[in-house]
């Protein structure tokens, strides 16, 4: 069997107990390189082999696999964060089915949660933002035309950038195309939960001149939007004039 795992951000304590124990238990792990803590590779069984997919094509992880699979053992296909967002999960996904090989998928903890953690943020406050945007800017692998990052900007939600630090001017002159303005909140998060993270507070307007100060070129998450300042009102499930299916609010 197959086991898709989340490795969580970073910090190996964030990976789940279950991926724990299915890293306990594997004959073999395809982890997702460097974007992998190695200390998490370290609850490997003795013997159990490694391989980095980093330097494979879908192919060759495929292949392993099916590998595996014959020899009656087990697999982890080990992915950063969850493997939900990024993880080019649905293509590995298909390709078991059409094998007849079983697999089932174990969440993790994202790096957005862990950004979010980093910065003792709350993307969804209220009055400011309820929605939250995932998504990253157009580079050599496109995005559809209805999520060009300008195009989202201009609902002025909280929003989280993936895989676009490289491409940190365009992400600003996108930013600005929208509904943000050059003095809305912004961060970066450098390898949120890692011993070496990094928080770099800025403004979008500062966002590329920033980050380019603080050495930041790979492994970082882009944040954007009023969430980061300090206007907001308080959650009205905890307002106590505010009935609940638990409690009868204060008359007033």
């Amino acid at each position: 069997m197959v086991h898709f795992v989340g490795a969580g951000p970073g910090a190996p304590d964030l990976i789940t107990q279950r991926g724990a124990a299915l890293l306990q238990g594997a004959d073999c792990i395809i982890y997702a390189g460097s974007l992998v803590n190695p200390a998490l590779l370290g609850l490997a069984k003795p013997g159990c082999v490694l391989y980095n997919s980093a330097e494979m094509t879908l192919e060759q992880v495929l292949d392993v696999m099916r590998q595996t699979e014959a020899a009656g053992k087990t697999t982890v296909r080990l992915h950063t964060g969850d493997p939900c967002l990024y993880g080019a999960i649905r293509e590995q996904m298909d390709a078991l089915d059409a094998a007849g090989i079983s697999y089932d998928d174990t969440p993790g903890v994202s790096s957005f949660c862990g950004a979010a953690a980093a910065l003792n943020a709350e993307y969804t406050l209220p009055t400011v933002s309820q929605t939250v945007i995932i998504t990253r800017m157009e580079g050599r692998t496109p995005v559809p035309e209805k999520e060009k990052l300008a195009s989202l900007a201009s609902h002025g939600a909280t929003m989280v950038i993936f895989l676009s630090i490289g491409l940190i001017d365009k992400v600003q002159e996108a930013l600005l195309q929208g509904a943000y303005t050059s003095a809305t909140p912004a961060a970066v998060v450098y390898k949120a939960s890692w011993p070496e993270q990094k928080i770099v507070r800025c403004t979008v307007g500062t966002l590329a001149e920033s980050t380019r100060r603080n050495g930041i070129t790979k492994t970082a998450l882009i944040v954007v939007g009023d969430f980061l300042g300090t206007r907001y009102e308080r959650s009205k499930l905890y307002d106590p004039a505010f009935t609940t299916a638990f409690r009868k609010g204060a008359d007033r």
